[in-house]
C-alpha cells in the first residue's frame, strides 16, 4: 500500500524565554513529518537549529524534496545515504520508526532492545543571565535532583556561585555553548570543580578546541557542537571525556543508535539531549537514553504548552512514552 507523507510547521510557547550564550527565544518553532501507509501513521518531530545552518524553511524543504522517494518505499537504512545528518533527516526517520511500529506490533523500545523501558531523571535547565538572576531560578528549582546551566560570558564564575548557592544539594551541568576562551577555561575549570560541578558541555568553539588536549579536566567534559555522528568520534578522543547526543544533530534514532553505540566502544561518557521541543522529538530520545550517563529531555518542561498526549513527567522524572504519542 502506497505511503503518503505531509510535513507542518508549528509552534509552542515557552514558559517565559529561554536564553543561551547565543541568543534568547520565546517559542519552539518544529517540523513536524506525518508518514502514513493505509490506516497507519507515524510521525516525527525535528527542531532546525540556526547555528548548524537551519532553518524552518530549509528543512521543510528538504524533508519535501524527499517525499517521492518515501512514498516510493525508501527505508531507514537507505535514508541514512539519501540525506546529511540534520533536523529533516531526523524528522522522517522517527516517523518512519513510529510507521514500522505501528505496521508490525512491536514496539520501538522493544525493536531497539530497551526494555523494559524505565523512568528517567531528566536535567532541567536554567537560561543564562545575570548571577542573582540564575540564582532565584536555581533557588525555585532546588529540589530538583539535576540541574543544567546556561553559561558562556564573562562573568561566569560568579553565575556558578550564586547557582551553587541557591541549590547546594543538586548534581550541576554547565553549558557554556562554545561560551569560554582559552584565556578562562583553565580559572573556570577548577572553580567548577571546587563547587563539585558533575559534567561541563562544549566550553570551547567547535574546531578551536585543542587546548583540552593538553589541560586538566578537573570536571569531565562533554562535546556537544563537536560532535553529530559515529563518523566524529574518532578525533574527540583525548580532547572530550563523554558526548552529548541529540537526535536533531545524529539525524534520527537510527544514526544515533549507532553513534551512542560506537561512543561506549571509545571509552566515552554519554549524554542524551534535545533542542527545545514537543514531547513528540523527546519521545525517541527517552528510548535512546535507557542505559546514558546523563538525561537532558526536560523540552517539555520548558513550554507552555505541549502536545497531548504528551510525555509524563513528575517533577525531574520522565516516563517513557505510551504508544499513542510515539513508538
Amino acid at each position: 500500500m502506497a505511503r503518503v507523507i505531509s510535513v507542518e510547521a508549528e509552534r509552542f510557547p515557552i514558559a517565559g524565554t529561554f536564553t543561551i550564550s547565543r541568543g534568547s527565544k520565546t517559542e519552539a518553532e518544529v517540523i513536524t513529518c506525518t508518514i502514513r501507509q493505509g490506516s497507519h501513521i507515524g510521525r516525527g518531530e525535528c527542531v532546525p537549529y540556526k547555528r548548524y545552518g537551519e532553518s524552518m524553511d530549509g528543512v521543510r524543504d528538504a524533508i519535501e524534496a524527499m517525499s517521492e522517494r518515501i512514498v516510493g518505499g525508501l527505508g531507514r537504512t537507505a535514508l541514512l545515504d539519501a540525506m546529511p545528518a540534520g533536523a529533516a533527516r531526523n524528522a522522517i526517520d522517527c516517523a518512519l520508526w513510529d510507521l514500522e511500529a505501528k505496521i508490525s506490533g512491536t514496539p520501538v523500545a522493544k525493536a531497539i532492545g530497551a526494555v523494559p523501558a524505565r523512568t528517567l531523571e531528566t536535567a532541567y535547565t536554567l537560561s543564562l543571565g545575570e548571577p542573582e538572576a540564575m540564582a532565584a531560578q536555581a533557588r525555585a528549582n532546588a529540589a530538583r535532583p539535576l540541574l543544567k546551566v546556561k553559561i558562556g560570558g564573562d562573568n561566569d564564575i560568579a553565575r556558578i556561585q550564586a547557582v551553587r548557592q541557591a541549590a547546594p544539594q543538586s548534581r550541576i551541568i554547565l553549558d557554556a555553548n562554545e561560551g569560554w576562551t582559552d584565556d578562562n577555561i583553565v580559572a573556570n575549570l577548577a572553580f567548577a570543580a571546587e563547587q563539585g560541578i558533575a559534567l561541563i558541555e562544549q566550553p570551547l568553539p567547535a574546531g578551536s578546541d585543542a587546548i583540552l588536549r593538553h589541560i586538566a579536566h578537573p570536571v569531565p567534559i562533554c562535546a556537544d557542537e563537536s560532535v553529530h555522528e559515529a563518523k566524529d568520534l574518532e578525533t574527540l578522543v583525548g580532547l572530550y571525556d563523554a558526548v552529548n547526543i541529540k537526535l536533531d544533530k545524529s539525524g534520527g534514532l537510527t544514526a544515533a543508535l549507532t553513534l551512542r553505540d560506537r561512543a561506549r566502544d571509545l571509552g566515552f561518557g554519554v549524554m542524551v539531549g534535545c533542542m527545545v521541543g514537543t514531547s513528540l522529538a523527546m519521545a525517541p530520545a527517552v528510548l535512546l537514553a535507557q542505559d546514558a550517563d546523563f538525561v537532558d529531555l526536560d523540552g517539555p518542561l520548558l513550554l507552555a504548552r505541549d502536545r497531548i498526549p504528551g510525555l509524563v513527567y513528575q517533577g525531574s522524572l520522565v516516563s517513557p512514552p505510551d504508544t499513542a504519542l510515539w513508538g
